[in-house]
This record gives structure tokens, C-alpha cells and sequence, in this order.
């Protein structure tokens, strides 16, 4: 779901207006002939024979591996102040990028059908596992790391993660939990339209939290359990009010791009990047921005990749950019990270599948959406909404994507229909037991209460 590079015309084109802002979302619009499907998924890495986190630099670290996959397969290596901090496919239609604590990202290419996102999410695990099997180095999928503490992990050399980890403690208890210690997996989808850009909010926004408990997995910190089955869920519940959660004003009357924008406006911004510097204008406006009032860049005013990078410090359960994010579930074992595209594939990219889930929650209000997303981590299919169990609306919601992939009759290379891909999850919904469910019993049985095993259970 890639954009124009940082240097091209587009991208420094300069912002004048808030129309701008608004027709920059809007050209994300695109016919149903030429919606695609952008996989995006997070893993710990770490030293096998340690359990340690894995450094940025070293001969066992990320820097060697990003490295090592840039020599072995061709990828072409993103720098910043002489550190290699990403890699690029040489297409320009996917990268691998690094998070806070050296969580290793792939931002998949836009693709047509879920059996193309799960070959290359097949082929991303089995290239970093080459490099990582010579170095010593494993993967990890969970949704928080289970034992290091935030002293024990690592920063990466990033610009931007020195500017947002001291704002964060200014606005929440778990900023940088969020940041260093959480991984997910999310799905990047299309719109046709502002109406159906809006039908797909709302409704994605409602069931996000229905997302969530079908993949906790997380219930593990610093050793112990934490009291919730998605601790990563839960992280985000105070991490930053400003730029987080359940967007109310999505529901109201008169929705569009343009309430969005005034939204991602009164978000306060954390950087301007010039010249390869990160300048650090965290809490500032960029309406101000827009006016040349910047205290730190007296003048200077915006230009679209500004703000492409300033919407991608927003962080809501949904995101809105030139395409949907889901952003609800945690990351875990290699089939889940098919699940995820396909469940949200089925609701989105079926008119009869994204009605019926409209019809689910249209009359939820915005308290119960609220209750619910903060019920869900600890509770996870446990939880109620307008007295039904999440368990309950999960098999509702699994039925009508399984019938919206049905629709698609996209056949893969083993004879079977995207819908294949939704099995782990109606086992799920059919058990109301979540992984993280199963990892406790693990933890109070054949693991004797050592959470290290983790590691050697369910690493990639």
C-alpha cells in the first residue's frame, strides 16, 4: 500500500489548504477492480541460545541481519546517519522496516487475493529464518515480549523514536510498553468512495474489539501472566488519548474525509523531517504548521509527505490514510497472519458481507463500543456487548466474511477458496478459548511456570 517516495513531486508538493489535506485521501479512492490487500506483521527477534533481545549492532544483531537478507535476496538497503534502519524491494511495493525495540516489520505490497499475502508472508518468514538460523537469531510471534524488562530492550537508531519515547511518558503509563515491548499484525484495505470509506470505518471501528479477542495473544510480562489476554490491547488503553482509540465522531451524522482531517489536525504533532534531521516539534500544531508558525521551523510550512508522516503518527483502533488499517490484533503463529487479511478481506470486499456487519452494530452506541473495547483484554470472548457474548458476535462476524470470501471464488494453488484461512478462527470462536488461553494452561502444566519455553514452543 505503498505511496510516492519522500522525494517525489507529490510528496513536496507544498500544502496551502486544508482542501489539500482532504483530496490527499480522497485519491485513495479506487474501483473494486483494483482493490488490494497489504499485509503488515511485527515479531521479536531473538538470540536462541540466550533468550536475550537482539541488538541493533554486533555480530548476532539487527543491523546483521538486515544486512545479511539486503546480500542474500537482493533488497536494497534504507539508511539514516549511516545506519541501515529498513530495506526496500527494488519494485517499490514492500519493505521491511524495524519498530522501537528492534521489532522486525514486513509492510507487505498491495496484492489481489489473501493466497498472495500468505505466499508472501511465507516467503518473508522463510528469508529472515535463513539469515536468522546462520546468525543465532529467532522469531518470535506474540503480541508483547514475554520476559525482558523496558530497560533490557534495545532502541533502534531511529530519529523518530528519540522525539516520541519522552513525549510519550508525558501522556500515558504504557507509551513505551506500546512502543518497545507490543507487536501486531494488521491488513490494509480499500474504498470505492467517501460512503463506503465511511460504512467500512464504523463498521471495522465496532468490531475491532471483536478482532482483538479472536487473536489475543499476549497474556505474558516480564515473566509472569499479567492479568490479561491481550496485555497489547490493553497497552493502548493508556498510551496517548490524543491519538488513540475508539473514534466516536465516526458515527455521527455528516462523517466524510474532511471530519477526519479536522480530527488528524487537533492531533498534536511529534516531528518535521528536513534534510535527513528529525526536528523535534512534539505537542505542536500543524494547523500552526500550516501558517508558518512552527516555533521550531519559524516559516516554514508543510509539504504532503508532512503530512503523510503526520497521519502515520495517529493511532486509532481504524486508521484512515489513502487506505483502511485494521489495527486491532495481536501478532502470533504464521497462519494467524493469513487469518487476519482474509477475516477482514471477507467484511470489506463483499457488498453483501459489509452490510450484514452493519446491520450487526449499527445500533450499538458509543458507550457500548467503549465498554467493550476496554472489556476485551482482559476478558477477551468473555466480554459482552448489548448483552451478547464477543464469542457470540465472533461466530456472526467469521460466518459473514466466510460468506463474502465465498463470493470471491478465488481458488489457491491447493484447490481451496480464501475462506481456508478462516479455519483457526472459527475454531476459536467455536471454543471461546483464545491462544492466550491456551498459553496459560501451557504455562500451569508442562511448562511448571517457566514462560522461557515460549520461545522454544512457538518461535517461527
Amino acid at each position: 500500500m505503498s505511496g510516492p517516495t519522500p522525494d517525489s513531486p507529490e510528496a513536496r508538493a507544498a500544502i496551502t489548504s486544508k482542501r489539500q489535506l482532504v483530496d490527499y485521501i480522497a485519491k485513495g479512492e479506487k474501483p473494486e477492480s483494483e482493490w488490494r490487500i497489504g499485509t503488515e506483521h511485527e515479531k521479536f527477534p531473538f538470540l536462541t541460545d540466550t533468550l536475550n533481545p537482539v541488538p541493533y549492532d554486533g555480530p548476532r544483531s539487527i543491523k546483521a541481519l538486515l544486512e545479511g537478507l539486503k546480500a542474500r535476496f537482493g533488497w536494497t538497503g534504507v539508511y539514516e546517519e549511516g545506519n541501515i534502519i529498513a530495506l526496500a524491494d527494488p519494485t517499490g511495493l514492500g519493505s521491511i522496516s524495524l519498530e522501537p525495540g528492534g521489532q522486525f516489520e514486513l509492510s507487505g505490497a498491495p496484492l489481489a487475493t489473501v493466497h498472495e499475502t500468505c505466499d508472501e508472508v511465507h516467503n518473508h518468514l522463510a528469508q529472515v529464518r535463513e539469515i536468522g538460523d546462520a546468525l543465532g537469531i529467532g522469531f518470535l510471534g506474540l503480541g508483547s515480549s514475554p520476559i525482558w524488562t523496558r530497560a533490557e530492550t534495545p532502541v533502534m537508531p531511529k530519529g523518530r523514536y528519540k522525539i516520541m519515547a519522552p513525549y510519550m511518558d508525558k501522556k500515558g503509563k504504557h507509551g513505551r510498553d506500546m512502543m518497545f515491548r507490543t507487536s501486531t499484525v494488521q491488513v490494509n484495505l480499500d474504498f470505492s468512495s467517501e460512503a463506503d470509506m465511511v460504512k467500512k470505518l464504523r463498521v471495522s471501528l465496532a468490531l475491532q474489539p471483536v478482532a482483538t479477542a479472536l487473536f489475543a495473544n499476549s497474556p505474558f510480562t516480564e515473566g509472569k501472566p499479567n492479568g490479561f489476554k491481550s496485555f497489547r490491547s490493553a497497552v493502548w488503553l493508556d498510551t496517548d488519548p490524543d491519538r488513540s482509540g475508539m473514534l466516536p465522531f465516526a458515527f455521527e451524522p455528516g462523517m466524510g474525509y474532511e471530519r477526519y482531517v479536522d480530527y488528524a489536525l487537533d492531533v498534536p504533532m511529534y516531528f518535521v523531517h528536513r534534510d535527513g534531521h528529525y526536528h523535534n516539534t512534539s505537542g505542536e500544531s500543524f494547523r500552526a504548521f500550516m501558517e508558518g508558525k512552527l516555533p521550531q521551523l519559524p516559516g516554514e510550512r508543510p509539504t504532503q509527505q508532512d503530512w503523510s508522516d503526520h497521519l502515520t503518527t495517529i493511532f486509532p483502533e481504524v486508521r484512515l490514510k489513502k487506505f483502511l488499517e485494521m489495527r486491532g490484533a495481536d501478532t502470533g503463529p504464521w497462519r494467524t497472519l493469513c487469518a487476519l487479511p482474509a477475516l477482514w478481506v471477507g467484511i470489506f470486499y463483499d457488498q453483501t458481507a459489509l452490510d450484514g456487519a452493519w446491520e450487526l452494530v449499527k445500533d450499538w452506541s458509543a458507550d457500548d463500543r467503549q465498554k467493550l473495547r476496554e472489556a476485551v483484554p482482559r476478558e477477551a470472548l468473555q466480554a459482552t456487548v448489548k448483552g451478547r457474548t464477543v464469542q457470540d458476535v465472533a461466530k456472526h462476524m467469521l460466518a459473514l466474511s466466510r460468506k463474502g470470501l465465498g463470493e470471491r471464488r478465488i481458488v489457491g494453488c491447493k484447490g481451496k477458496t480464501e475462506t481456508r484461512f478462516l479455519d483457526d478462527l472459527d475454531d476459536i470462536a467455536a471454543s471461546g478459548r483464545t491462544r492466550a488461553e491456551d498459553l496459560l494452561q501451557l504455562y500451569d502444566t508442562s511448562w511448571n511456570h517457566d514462560v522461557r519455553r515460549v520461545f522454544r514452543d512457538f518461535a517461527y
